[in-house]
């Protein structure tokens, strides 16, 4: 099972590049040489959290050739997007909350959205939701998806808007070791780090990347990066495994076909020796 994470594409009119760059995330999976089973959105789906701008965003996503799943971001408009992408069942009723048990892998969305705040939050009543869908899934592997990561940067202004509850969410992870990631979005920036007994990772956004420079952590850098995605795979033999993939505008080429290998560098993928 295979299964693509686009981040942060902050759809905003004044700034057409942003869809521009989400249209490119989506042309990217819908042209792999195999499609995804799905697509994770971790949040941040608009700037403002304006019909408008989810016009647009829901447009750009239209194109999109397999099912995606939406967590909401700090930017976004909740009721807005329960409304234009109900979640499938199990889910908490009022948030964007829910499990898509559909696939090997199952995939639970976390809302972690504060309406008008930066900051997120796993209140008592979300967690006590995630608890009970572990509980009935125990043997079942699993992948959380939400928008603000449960971790600390070191980088002042991002930690000022972290994840409110995830002391308890660690605490609750470690009864259930059929989690096997956490992926969030929310920092611009690629972050590994261990949690509970598990892993979380941020996917960059697909429109600007933040510079993690630790020795001025009150400051934040950004730059104009190529755009990347996470490519999490699992299957029984391997686990879940995580790749980053850049988002260019290029087209594939098989490097080995299954019985020969090919020089990509040469006209018309020609073998090479």
């Amino acid at each position: 099972m295979q299964v693509i994470q686009l981040s942060d594409p902050h759809v905003d009119h004044r700034f057409p590049q942003k869809a521009a760059a989400f249209a490119r995330a989506v042309a990217h999976v819908n042209t792999m040489p195999v499609l995804p089973d799905a697509v994770l959105i971790t949040g941040d789906c608009v700037e403002h959290g304006r019909p408008d701008e989810y016009d647009l965003f829901g447009e750009l996503l239209s194109a999109l050739r397999v099912p995606a799943f939406i967590v909401p971001g700090n930017h976004d408009h909740r009721e807005t997007l329960l409304q234009r992408y109900p979640p499938p069942t199990p889910n908490l009723p009022g948030f964007m909350q829910y499990a898509v048990e559909d696939f090997p892998l199952r995939l639970i969305g976390l809302d972690t959205h504060r309406p008008g705040q930066a900051g997120g939050a796993l209140d008592r009543a979300r967690l006590d939701w995630l608890e009970a869908q572990l509980r009935e899934a125990p043997e079942r592997p699993t992948l959380l998806f939400m928008h603000h990561p449960p971790l600390h940067t070191g980088l002042t202004v991002m930690d000022g808007m972290d994840l409110r509850g995830r002391e308890a969410l660690c605490d609750l992870l470690l009864e259930h070791p059929q989690v096997l990631r956490v992926v969030a979005g929310h920092l611009h920036m690629s972050v590994t780090a261990g949690f509970a007994h598990t892993t979380v990772m941020t996917c960059p956004g697909t429109d600007a990347t933040l510079n993690p420079d630790l020795n001025q952590p009150a400051q934040l850098v950004v730059q104009r990066q190529p755009p990347t995605c996470l490519l999490h795979h699992w299957a029984p033999e391997t686990g879940l495994n995580t790749f980053t993939q850049v988002i260019a505008p290029a087209p594939w080429h098989a490097l080995f076909d299954g019985s020969a290998w090919h020089d990509f560098d040469r006209p018309n993928g020609a073998p090479g020796s």
